[in-house]
């Protein structure tokens, strides 16, 4: 197994690993926080929710079992080279554990506060069975020959997967209300944050390594953090630009949060309380 060469690059690395995990980490909570002060989780995505906790779970055991399994470092030795280091590291498993708690916790909130019409569609419900079915199929084949790297593998494909696609419900949803308004922007700018803190942590073993192994020895995180980071900047162009709260006036974002019963009120709400009690 290789060392670090420069031990001011290995304490950049750490502190960048840990900065990323400390801004993953706490991004979830600006969400949970926000449901909780509006007893609402009308304008966050059910779907995104659901793909969420599959995308999270699938990157647990990827980096949990590289991180703990000597068989399954072995392999990734034997395939990448001895001189390589594991691409993960203690700040991507502890990610992954907070990850799904709070993910879960997120989605627990669903069944206790409002909702309004919100449902989990019957797509989303769709891919996550087929995802699972296959997670679990794999398993099998990879247990008489012990090919731990690549199930792995397989739940490291699944995670990038679910990366691409769970973000695309939420952007949906916020162009066809045009509005951000239950979508905690909080939760978007730390997980930006943590994206490009992971990108410089990969790019400084890297550089330490005069190899670039790390980046396609571990394709998940390089998808991962370039994913985020797109569809962050969609995110923060839908709510600073195209779908900004119009403080003064009193109308999308003030409206909403004045409604904590019904969230979705438009507008004509401000506008119009005669007309809706005659």
């Amino acid at each position: 197994m290789a060392s670090w060469n420069s031990f001011p690059l290995e304490i950049t690395y750490q502190t960048l690993g840990w900065l990323a995990f400390v801004s993953w980490s706490i991004s979830f909570y600006p969400q949970v926080i926000l449901n909780f002060r509006r007893k609402s989780v009308v304008g966050l995505s059910l779907d995104f929710l659901l793909l969420n906790l599959t995308k999270h779970s699938s990157y647990l055991i990827y980096n949990a079992v590289l991180y703990f399994s000597p068989a399954a470092q072995q392999q990734y030795f034997e395939k990448y080279g001895y001189e390589q280091m594991i691409p993960v590291a203690a700040n991507d498993v502890a990610f992954s554990i907070h990850a799904v708690v709070l993910t879960a916790i997120t989605l627990f909130q669903v069944f206790i506060y409002e909702r309004g019409t919100q449902t989990i569609s019957k797509i989303s419900i769709g891919i996550v069975s087929v995802v699972w079915l296959f997670a679990a199929v794999c398993v099998f084949v990879a247990l008489p020959s012990h090919s731990w790297l690549w199930l792995i593998s397989i739940f490291n494909f699944i995670q990038v997967s679910m990366t691409v696609i769970k973000y695309i419900p939420q952007a949906v949803m916020n162009f066809m209300r045009k509005s951000t308004e239950g979508f905690s922007i909080g939760n978007i700018l730390l997980d930006f944050t943590g994206g490009v803190a992971n990108y410089g942590q990969m790019a400084t073993q890297s550089i330490d390594q005069n190899s670039w192994v790390n980046f396609y020895g571990n394709i998940g995180k390089t998808l991962l953090s370039l994913v985020s980071i797109f569809f962050d900047i969609l995110f923060m162009v839908q709510h600073y630009i195209l779908y900004r709260p119009k403080k003064t006036s009193g109308i999308n974002g003030k409206a909403t949060d004045k409604g904590n019963n019904d969230p979705l009120i438009d507008s004509s709400h401000d506008h119009q309380p005669q007309a809706s009690n005659v």
